[in-house]
């Protein structure tokens, strides 16, 4: 690597903010020896262009010995962060590849057909003639041979060990700060009816420590390889039948790394084990059990096998892959503990803060707290939190709003209370099938709808006119009966509970305002987020305590759901009361109203036409896909 290309790889032809003097201070970290150089660089920075002058100081081929690592990885736990790069006219030279799904066929007949699914993978010995005209493979190529390959960090895990993307001599991981909860995620084993293609026939004992998780495993593994033979044994295999063979050398994988890390005894990783109650505990399972049997091994059900701090798994799919590595984020909030849950030394490693360019005033932080929106206390707070959002919406009646809802349950509450106090005709909900179609049907649209979102606190650009303002509705704690977290509050880490709380408060705050002379303010709903932020205060970065030290209870208009709706009736006019000019005016001290539920007159007023277009805009609940899964792209 050589730190002192970094400025010639800088691929804008200037300089804005603090870029130029964060280059000057990563080179720095660099050139002092250190590995790692984590970039703790706030929304509005320019982190794509940081990582892109940072993948340019890697060594050339020219430079290199034949044994010698060269190149670049560029990679993201987002895929709208890729998509980004992938669109963008500076960082054409990061040559994109994505997982074969995102690929069709271009054999005729098969047109329709994702690469993964293609002649290729469902016939043996298939000879393809046009492989080398395939979207895919000619993708693979271009990343593999270039100096710099961009994909997701899904992808890149997954091809640990491939003699196509081998080591290169720098990894830049952009979003890098949820790198140890990722790696938990994807090594995390789901032994159930949707992940284990013969689950039926399947007789699961009841497992009560992860030693008979091993031992379950091991012969889960074995019978998984017996039917991936079958498979391989025929000549040609159905989509399903494909399917089911890549499934099943995944799970052969994961079995294998997590028998093979337990019975490790110099690994550093901790296992643990869920178990949910078996669906039908009286079936046979095709394993020939006697009455006996049942009685002696009683049957359990589908089963969830979790790592905590994966070092082990980081250092094959991440730290093996490179030389020197860039990380990059707003919220790596605490050096020593983010390296000590990724498996890095402190000592080899450098924190580059860059300063924060957008002006304080612009990003205001409002407190509208109206109680706690923890379950017990949630029946109570959510209707006030409603009520809340119809004055605030009245005092942005022409500017569109975004509710972070936390969760499904909370926003088909909050959908239901606002279409009953009248003003459903400017609210949309996403689904959980339709999320990125629901988002961008509103960002589409020039009303000023307000979207109840879900799982939206990071990687959504909404600058200038996109959203103004919007509410942060619960504290985003972990769910402590999630037992990763339970075992680690139980071991006393609770500073590492809350700075993953302030991790999400401080992404969602920058949704909303992208550049320096953006604006849009966020509104604090749930009293827990008060507490969080005198809790976690020493994690704080310096702007974002700034914007705490400024937190102000806001004049909001009297309870009035017609005037929510002015802009959407053309009645309305001006920018209402929280527009650029309002929200940068001293906090007023006026009474913040916590009444309950109860309508007026007025809501009745709106109410029936607002109901029909608020449950149009709702889409389907029932898909049991998970909030995660448009930022995992998993095949390969």
């Amino acid at each position: 690597m050589n730190p002192d290309r970094i400025f010639e790889a800088f691929p804008a032809p200037s300089y804005r903010g603090n870029q130029e003097q964060a280059l000057r201070d990563i080179r720095d970290a660099f050139e002092a020896g250190n590995d790692v150089v984590l970039v703790r660089a706030p929304t509005g920075s320019g982190k794509s262009l940081l990582a892109r002058a940072v993948a340019g100081c890697a060594r050339t081929v020219d430079e290199a010995d034949p044994v010698e690592a060269t190149g670049a990885y560029y990679t993201t736990p987002q895929v709208s962060q890729l998509d980004d790069v992938a669109g963008d006219d500076l960082l054409q030279d990061l040559n994109v590849i994505r997982g074969k799904s995102n690929y069709t066929c271009i054999l005729p007949g098969e047109l329709d057909t994702p690469v993964n699914q293609a002649p290729c993978v469902r016939e043996r010995g298939y000879d393809c003639s046009v492989q080398h005209r395939c979207p895919y493979f000619s993708d693979r190529a271009i990343a593999s041979n270039r100096s710099i390959a961009a994909m997701t960090l899904a992808y890149f895990m997954q091809t640990a060990g491939s003699e196509v993307f081998r080591k290169r001599d720098v990894v830049v991981i952009d979003e890098a700060h949820g790198l140890s909860e990722w790696a938990e995620m994807y090594a995390t084993i789901q032994l159930g009816p949707r992940t284990v293609p013969f689950w039926d026939d399947l007789r699961v004992p009841q497992v009560d420590s992860v030693e008979a998780a091993a031992r379950y495993a091991e012969a889960l593994g074995r019978r998984c390889t017996s039917r991936k033979d079958e498979l391989l044994g025929q000549e040609s295999l159905s989509p399903g039948e494909v399917r089911e063979r890549d499934r099943l050398q995944e799970l052969i994988g994961e079995l294998d790394f997590f028998v093979e890390d337990y019975r490790d005894p110099q690994s550093p990783t901790t296992w643990l084990v869920d178990q949910a109650e078996a669906a039908d505990s009286s079936r046979d399972g095709g394993s020939g059990s006697s009455d006996e049997d049942e009685t002696e091994n009683p049957q359990g059900g589908p089963l969830t096998i979790k790592p905590m701090d994966p070092e082990r798994y980081l250092r094959y799919t991440v730290w093996d892959r490179g030389n020197k590595f860039a990380l990059l984020s707003a919220t790596i909030l605490n050096k020593d503990a983010f390296c000590r849950h990724v498996g890095l030394e402190p000592s080899r490693v450098a924190l580059v803060d860059v300063g924060h360019t957008f002006p304080v005033e612009n990003r205001p932080l409002y407190d509208v707290t109206q109680g706690k929106m923890t379950y017990e206390h949630r029946e109570e707070t959510l209707p006030k939190i409603a009520r809340t959002i119809v004055r605030i919406m009245q005092a942005h009646p022409d500017e569109k709003g975004l509710i972070h809802a936390h969760s499904y349950a909370i926003q088909e509450q909050l959908e239901s209370l606002l279409t009953d106090f009248g003003v459903g005709d400017r609210v949309r909900a996403h689904s959980r099938d339709d999320r990125d179609a629901d988002l961008e049907a509103w960002k589409a649209s020039s009303d000023p709808d307000v979207f109840l979102s879900v799982k939206m606190e990071e990687a959504l650009d909404l600058k200038g006119d996109l959203c103004r303002w919007q509410v942060l509705c619960k504290a985003p704690f972990l769910n402590t009966s999630d037992s990763r977290v339970a075992h680690r509050l139980e071991e006393g880490q609770w500073a590492w509970y809350y700075r993953a709380a302030l991790r999400t408060v401080i992404q969602a705050c920058g949704r909303v305002i992208r550049a320096p002379d953006d604006h849009g303010a966020t509104y604090v709903a749930d009293s827990s987020l008060l507490d969080l932020f005198e809790r976690a205060r020493t994690d704080m970065p310096d702007w974002f305590a700034e914007q705490v030290d400024r937190l102000s209870e806001p004049a909001l208009p009297e309870f009035e759901p017609r005037a929510a709706l002015e802009a959407t009736d053309g009645d309305g006019g001006g920018s209402g009361g929280y527009s650029r000019t309002s929200s940068h005016s001293t906090s007023s001290s006026g009474p913040k109203e916590g009444t309950g539920s109860g309508g007026s007159a007025n809501e009745s007023d709106a109410r029936g036409r607002s109901q029909s277009r608020s449950r149009s805009r709702r889409g389907r609940r029932s898909s049991k896909r998970s909030p995660l899964a448009d930022v995992w792209d998993t095949d390969g």
